[in-house]
């Protein structure tokens, strides 16, 4: 990923977010008019970040020779679709080797398909931060390889993301993806030309910021941040204190690479405790982390957390405040959580990701279709 396109992103970014901002603040006003008029908006963008997601995957699947499809393709019902993590492809303490088709082992053409599946999956913001985590590798490996580490070359390649689809993809079914390495992980579920899931999803970065070498100064993940000191910077003493959990950051996210996500506590201060300025500023941190999704998956998912109510969502802190300091933030409401950390690497080393209570994979409403359908 070329340094331009990155910092072009950044340089957009402050108005794309106070933008996107007004437009949560339209569909909270459009689901206090119409709930009904809300509902059928919505089924018709999973219909279309669906369609999208379907064809791609069908091309993809079609480059591919017939070993590379039997690597690719597994069955909806595998366990391996459910199985994912964020750390390098082999490093412990997975146990297991990832599964798919790894860029590393795609022509130019089929490479190309691979990117188009993201494409239809991500925002545009969102495909140029995937493919600049992809990208850090190579920032990773020249500062090991400079620190005498003797497998940097092997570790650290920005072509070891793997591809892979479970079931057949259709309209008519149900079936998914996985797009998955270093500090990436997206997950996709669809059901009879829907969009179920999109979740979890898992975006990190190392280093945080590059402070040598001629990416310096590049911040992937740096709108996570910004976003989350701007709310905790906007909060009074009282509500700091509600905020703030604990003085020690947790090493990770808490919820891991675990199949199934519940609630965390404490919650920290509820929004409905916000002004008006600091409940923007919460909608503006939630639209960091799911404008990267494709528009009409970004549309769902904020819709869902809105019609469980804006005033439900509780923010939290741990961990030091000042910047460059170990901290961590979760955003959560009735239906989805957010952590955010960073304190590996003396705080250089961002995790971050998306969770859905009731809809990681697609669990109940796929257990659901399968039970009607024949498999």
């Amino acid at each position: 990923m070329k340094d331009m396109e990155v910092r072009a992103v950044s340089t957009k970014r402050g108005a794309r977010r106070s933008a996107t901002g007004v437009r949560l603040l339209v569909h909270a006003a459009l689901i206090a008019v119409s709930l009904g008029a809300l509902f059928a908006t919505t089924s018709a963008a999973e219909r279309r970040a669906a369609a999208a997601m379907t064809e791609a995957a069908t091309r993809f699947l079609a480059g591919l020779t017939a070993e590379q499809q039997a690597q690719a393709a597994f069955p909806l019902t595998s366990d391996e679709r459910l199985r994912w993590h964020y750390i390098p492809t082999g490093q412990p303490p997975t146990s297991w080797p990832r599964q798919g088709v790894p860029l590393k082992a795609m022509t130019p053409a089929q490479k190309d398909l691979a990117r188009d599946l993201l494409k239809a999956s991500l925002s545009g913001r969102g495909y140029v931060t995937a493919t600049a985590i992809m990208d850090l590798e190579m920032t990773l490996r020249a500062l090991e390889t400079a620190s005498g580490s003797q497998t940097a070359l092997e570790r650290r390649n920005p072509e070891m993301y793997f591809f892979t689809v479970f079931g057949e993809p259709s309209s008519r079914a149900a079936w998914g993806f996985r797009a998955e390495g270093h500090h990436l992980s997206l997950h996709f579920t669809v059901v009879n030309g829907e969009l179920i899931a999109s979740a979890p999803s898992f975006f990190g970065a190392s280093p945080a910021e590059v402070r040598e070498g001629p990416k310096s100064g590049l911040r992937v993940l740096g709108p996570r941040e910004d976003a989350g000191r701007a709310l905790l910077e906007s909060l009074d003493e009282t509500q700091r204190k509600t905020a703030l959990i604990t003085d020690t950051a947790p090493l990770d996210v808490i919820t891991g690479n675990k199949a199934a996500a519940t609630p965390l506590a404490p919650l920290g201060i509820a929004a409905s405790a916000f002004t008006p300025r600091q409940r923007d500023l919460l909608l503006s941190l939630i639209d960091v982390h799911a404008s990267d999704m494709a528009d009409d998956i970004a549309r769902e998912r904020v819709s869902r957390l809105t019609r469980a109510g804006i005033e439900k969502i509780s923010f939290a802190w741990a961990g030091e405040t000042a910047r460059g300091q170990k901290h961590y933030y979760r955003v959560q409401g009735p239906t989805f959580l957010i952590e955010y950390d960073n304190t590996q690497n003396d705080a250089n080393h961002i995790h971050s990701v998306w969770r859905d209570f009731d809809g990681d994979f697609g669990a109940d409403i796929l257990r659901a279709h399968l039970k009607s359908q024949p498999h």
